[in-house]
C-alpha cells in the first residue's frame, strides 16, 4: 500500500470516529432535553401546593377530617390544614358574617343552603357522607333503653341538640315520625356537646349520630331505633367563593371524595352518599 492510500485511510478513520462523537453528543443533548421538558411539562400540570386551608366543618366530622387532615399535610409537605368544628348553623352564620374559609362541610342541605344562598358565598355543593341518628346511654345500658319511646320516660333525663342544629332538627324528625313528644333537660348546641353530658353522667340519654357514639369507644353504648330510618342527613361540602388558598383547598375536598377518603369515612360509621 502507498504512502498517500495510508494516510487518505487514516484520514477517513478520524473523520467517522469524529462523526459518531458528534452523533452521540447530540442524541444525549437531545435526551436531556426532553427529561427537561417532560420534567417542566409535569411541573406545571401539578403545581405543588402550599400554605394553611381553613375547613368549616360539623362537629360529627372532627375525627374523620382531622385524621384527613394529617393525610393531607403528609401527602403535601408545606400545606396546614386548620380545623373550625361546630354545630352547623354557627358555622354557617360565621361564614356569612365574613369569618375566612376555604371549604364547608355541613351535617345538612338547610344549613348549607344558609352559605350558597348568601350572596353567592359557595361553588355547588356535593353531597360526599350522610349520616344516621341512635340512642347514646350510660356504659352498660343501666336504664335498659331499648326504644326511642323509652326516652319519654319521666325517670329519665335525656338530651337533645338543639332544633336548629342539624342533629336536633333529625331528632325532632323522628320523633314526629314516631308521634312521641319528648321534653328534654337540655337542648344542646353541637352533637358533641350532647354526648358528652352523657359521658360524663349528666345525663342519662342522648339522641346524637352512629359516627359520635363509635368515636365515643366505651364511654357509652349505643341503641339502635328503627325511626332514624326516617332521618338520615346528607352532608354536603363546598368550596367557598372567596378561599384564600383555592387550590388546596379543592384538593382536600378531592380527598375527601377519594377512594382512600371515603374509606376513613366509612370506618368512623358514616354511610356512603
Amino acid at each position: 500500500m502507498t504512502r498517500t492510500k495510508r494516510r487518505t485511510r487514516r484520514t477517513l478513520q478520524v473523520t467517522g470516529a469524529g462523526v459518531a462523537a458528534l452523533m452521540a453528543l447530540s442524541a444525549c443533548g437531545s435526551s436531556d432535553s426532553d427529561a427537561s421538558s417532560s420534567s417542566a411539562s409535569s411541573s406545571s400540570s401539578s403545581p405543588e401546593l402550599s400554605g394553611t386551608v381553613t375547613v368549616f366543618a360539623a362537629a360529627s366530622l372532627k375525627e374523620s377530617f382531622t385524621a384527613l387532615g394529617k393525610e393531607f399535610e403528609e401527602e403535601h409537605p408545606g400545606t396546614k390544614v386548620t380545623f373550625n368544628f361546630g354545630g352547623s348553623d354557627t358555622l354557617a352564620a360565621s361564614i356569612t358574617g365574613g369569618a375566612p374559609a376555604d371549604v364547608f362541610a355541613s351535617a345538612s342541605p338547610k344549613t348549607m343552603a344558609i352559605v350558597t344562598d348568601a350572596k353567592d358565598n359557595a361553588t355547588e355543593p356535593v353531597t360526599f357522607v350522610r349520616n344516621q341518628l341512635e340512642i347514646a346511654t350510660l356504659p352498660g345500658n343501666p336504664d335498659k333503653v331499648a326504644s326511642l319511646k323509652d326516652l319519654t320516660k319521666s325517670s329519665l333525663k335525656v338530651v337533645l341538640c338543639d332544633r336548629t342544629v342539624p342533629c336536633g332538627a333529625a331528632a325532632q324528625k323522628a320523633l314526629d315520625a314516631a308521634k312521641l313528644k319528648l321534653t328534654p333537660v337540655s337542648f344542646e348546641q353541637d352533637v358533641k356537646a350532647a354526648l358528652t353530658k352523657v359521658e360524663l353522667k349528666e345525663a342519662d340519654a342522648a339522641v346524637v349520630y352512629k359516627t359520635d357514639v363509635h368515636a365515643a369507644g366505651d364511654k357509652v353504648e349505643g341503641v339502635d331505633f328503627p325511626e332514624s330510618a326516617d332521618a338520615i342527613n346528607d352532608y354536603p361540602i363546598a368550596l367557598l367563593k372567596d378561599a384564600p388558598n383555592a387550590a388546596a383547598a379543592k384538593a382536600f375536598i378531592a380527598l375527601v371524595q377519594s377512594a382512600d377518603g371515603q374509606k376513613v369515612l366509612s370506618e368512623a360509621g358514616f354511610l356512603k352518599p
